[in-house]
């Protein structure tokens, strides 16, 4: 892409004290404070926030922004790929393949096309739509794991991981309690597991209306159960039990007996991690890019010009320019990537 008309150009998009700006078409992407009008990446708390006039998303995300916003958000969607005219640019949403109807954002104006990936992963998902690379000049990118440590397995080899621990607690007679995120992670591992078994999984009542937006929108899991129906006194023993990590050392807990913990991120690639968080178990799943993922991301999109937000974007920018010849610089924002919750 021969990009170098437009590199002297005002950008198209800013940081403002409200969030990233695009002065050219007046509105906001996944503002951290209430603006006008939002354009929104994917529904985790960090980037969709309540407060804004308008919101636009991609159309696969309407049911969990609905939730994310409250019923008495203006929310607007646009089916992937379909091109909208906001002041002097098009804007068009284009699957991110982080989580259920997750979004890059690419921006034309008179040529230049910028693209904000919001996060992303390059791995199968039977969740949502897989990563769409999307050429543009000016690629901004999240960098939640760009070190060469984080790189990873298969999904499949995951499940089946989780499965044989499932299945060693059940013979001992005890409840596995799996602590991964509410939104994404959970409905990921209920998919995957679904190809192997046909069990039932309890879950906790903050990952329960998230697994039904997902059933809402066509996407197969195994069946599951809110632990809030069970009576008092039921044992868990065999059971397997989705949670969210906040969930981990609260009296909500205790129902369980005897138990083993486990849990499901992308930070359990470091051995370490897990013994000083205190689980039994670690499953290295992430729905973020790994370090190769984020590398052939920057090559395919064939932008001459990469930013990047949250996580170690000072050693991705790095290396992006001094072994890709890239002009890269990190932007701050107060994005979390893969946080605890």
């Amino acid at each position: 892409m021969n990009v170098s008309p437009v590199l002297d150009r005002q950008p198209l998009v800013t940081v403002t004290s409200d969030g990233l700006y695009c002065p050219q078409g007046n509105f906001h992407i996944d503002p951290w404070r209430p603006v006008a009008r939002a354009l929104i990446t994917h529904a985790h708390g960090d980037h969709a926030r309540w407060g804004s006039q308008r919101y636009l998303g991609a159309s696969p995300s309407m049911g969990l922004l609905r939730k994310r916003l409250g019923a008495e958000a203006t929310i607007s969607t646009l089916g992937y790929g379909e091109r909208l005219n906001l002041g002097e640019v098009t804007v068009s949403f284009h699957p991110a393949g982080h989580v259920l109807g997750s979004a890059q954002i690419r921006i034309e104006h008179r040529g230049e096309v910028w693209v904000v990936s919001g996060d992303y992963k390059r791995d199968p998902d039977p969740t949502c739509l897989p990563f769409e690379p999307v050429r543009c000049d000016t690629f901004i990118t999240e960098a939640t794991f760009a070190l060469p440590i984080y790189r990873w397995d298969d999904t499949r080899l995951v499940a089946q991981e989780v499965l044989r621990w499932w299945d060693g607690n059940r013979e001992a007679g005890k409840a596995s309690v799996l602590f991964c995120y509410a939104l994404g992670k959970a409905q990921r591992l209920l998919a995957e597991l679904a190809r192997i078994t046909d069990r039932e999984v309890l879950v906790h009542g903050a990952t329960h209306a998230l697994v039904e937006s997902y059933r809402e929108a066509g996407v197969r899991m195994l069946p599951t159960r809110p632990v809030a129906e069970l009576e008092k006194g039921t044992s868990y023993a065999g059971a397997l039990v989705l949670a969210p990590p906040s969930a981990a050392g609260s009296t909500w807990m205790r129902r369980f007996g005897e138990h083993e913990t486990g849990f499901a991120s992308g930070w359990m690639r470091v051995r370490g991690n897990r013994r000083r968080r205190g689980y039994d178990r670690g499953f290295v799943l992430s729905d973020h890019a790994d370090w190769p993922g984020l590398l052939r991301t920057a090559k395919e999109t064939g932008a001459s010009r990469i930013l990047v937000t949250h996580g170690s974007s000072d050693t991705l920018a790095r290396y992006l320019r001094e072994n890709l010849g890239i002009d890269a610089a990190p932007l701050s924002t107060p994005f979390e990537g893969e946080t605890e919750d």
